[in-house]
């Protein structure tokens, strides 16, 4: 049944989870899983890329979906792979617990996470990835970060309802935090976010969306003068 609880979020048909705050979707309605494979993996060039020390980093952690199907991808690998995201609004494990429901395939790996996040832990091993999930406001965090970045999932609510995670300032940070080479995959085409990605130095593409999204955005990280 579709309903709310106290944490802000609100269960939709379905058990989707959905942001009071924002107004906005966890995942895509066309299978979440799916449309983090074609987004942030294809759209990073990853598995291919991964290696000890390839490092990704996150805006928007959520239900940790996008975290689940880069470990599947890495399983076997001898790692490690360092995962970093960013989240301002953390759900608590029975949420997470709830929302991955929908996903057996990424529920099968997602014990070990579930456990560490329910006992309060936000740095925790997840099979070939170690993971540092990073609790506060990006505008904030991120510039205090001290690592560097391979891939970045750029994956926070949509530009419309959640622009502070979609400012020229914040995506200037991300493009500072990426190592020479790297790239970022979002789901969103909006031409302000290709707009300040450029400026951040990415050369940008749009490509084929997920689902109903005609297009998605990917990029890399050009030389620096």
């Amino acid at each position: 049944m579709a309903g709310q609880d106290q944490s802000g979020i609100e269960w939709r048909p379905g058990d989707l989870p959905a942001s009071i705050r924002f107004g906005d979707p966890y995942f895509s309605l066309d299978d979440g899983l799916a449309e983090a494979r074609h987004v942030f993996l294809s759209g990073n060039d990853l598995p291919a890329r991964l290696c000890p020390g390839f490092g990704v980093a996150e805006l928007g952690f959520g239900t940790g979906l996008n975290m689940l199907a880069l470990a599947l991808v890495a399983k076997g690998l001898t790692g490690p792979i360092r995962f970093t995201s960013f989240e301002a609004y953390p759900l608590s494990a029975p949420e997470i617990a709830r929302a991955l429901t929908a996903f057996p395939e990424a529920n099968m790996v997602a014990g070990p996470f579930l456990a560490a996040w329910a006992m309060g832990k936000r740095q925790f091993s997840l099979g070939a990835l170690e993971v540092d999930v990073v609790i506060g406001d990006a505008r904030e965090t991120l510039p205090r970060w001290q690592g560097m970045a391979d891939a970045w999932f750029l994956d926070g609510f949509s530009p419309a309802r959640n622009p502070e995670l979609w400012s020229p300032e914040l995506l200037t940070e991300v493009g500072r935090h990426t190592m020479p080479g790297g790239s970022f995959a979002t789901y969103t085409a909006a031409g302000h976010v290709r707009r300040s990605l450029i400026a951040a130095g990415f050369a940008v593409t749009r490509l084929s969306g997920h689902g109903r999204k005609r297009h998605m955005t990917a990029g890399r990280l050009e030389p620096r003068a």
